[in-house]
């Protein structure tokens, strides 16, 4: 097994054994391209990655550097429009998706509009939503890949941009969401957490090597749960790391950034 590796290649890894073969992803650009680019290399070769933009399907020659590079298209299955990707959401022909924000709660709700208690006059203002909102709204499992810290996992969310489970178990149905979507896993530098079928609240389900139960709480801002199967999370092989560095990322964009 290979120790060397950085808390970027671990999460992309950890990321890409999740996805499931002969299921459909919308990603971004990042992580979350690099994670379906290692899967569809190692685990699920006919996992159909979609692009927001409109690529549906491509052979990716190389990591895109927006959703919208001529790359996300390369012998697609279609070349369509960001109306389609959305309509194919909202049809329920989407399996999994990739989400981001500056903040996320127990819950799995994701704010990427603003920081502050006035929406008029925020501390910080993001770009919001983009498709995250759709996204986040009718895919049947939503993953994040972030860093962790307690501002980001924050107990008072300023604003829900991408509805998780909202406050618990039946809120998404309650607001007329589909029911059995939502939240899935989140993949953070420090662990891999769940969501407790019971609650719907962020469980920690594997940590990751090197790393203790008091760093993850101390950059944690609410009480996490903790899975009763937890394990330590298996790092990078050989195999994943020759092809993320050689394939996936040669010029190491994504990476680079540990």
């Amino acid at each position: 097994m290979n120790m060397d590796y950085n808390r970027m290649e671990l999460m992309i890894c950890l990321a890409s054994r999740l996805l499931e073969d002969n299921r459909t992803v919308v990603v971004g650009t990042g992580a979350p391209c690099a994670a379906a680019m290692l899967a569809q290399s190692l685990y699920a070769p006919n996992l159909m990655i979609m692009f927001e933009a409109g690529g549906i399907g491509p052979q990716l020659p190389s990591m895109p550097i927006s959703v919208g590079d001529s790359r996300t298209f390369y012998r697609g299955l279609a070349a369509g429009s960001m109306p389609e990707i959305m309509e194919n959401c909202q049809r329920g022909m989407v399996d999994y998706t990739f989400l981001g924000g500056a903040q996320i709660d127990m819950y799995g709700n994701i704010n990427s509009t603003m920081i502050g208690d006035d929406y008029e006059r925020p501390k910080v203002r993001f770009p919001g939503s983009g498709g995250a909102c759709d996204l986040a709204s009718f895919c049947w499992r939503i993953m994040v890949i972030t860093v962790q810290d307690a501002r980001r996992f924050t107990n008072k969310i300023n604003f829900i941009t991408s509805p998780g489970y909202l406050t618990g178990k039946g809120a998404r149905e309650a607001a007329g969401l589909p029911p059995g979507g939502g939240p899935y896993k989140v993949i953070t530098d420090l662990c891999v957490l769940g969501f407790d079928e019971e609650t719907k609240r962020m469980q920690v389900e594997s940590i990751h090597p090197g790393v203790s139960r008091e760093k993850i709480v101390e950059n944690t801002d609410f009480e996490l749960l903790w899975s009763p199967d937890l394990v330590e999370s298996e790092p990078p092989t050989e195999n994943e790391l020759k092809i993320l560095r050689e394939k996936v990322d040669p010029y190491r964009y994504i990476i680079g950034r540990s």
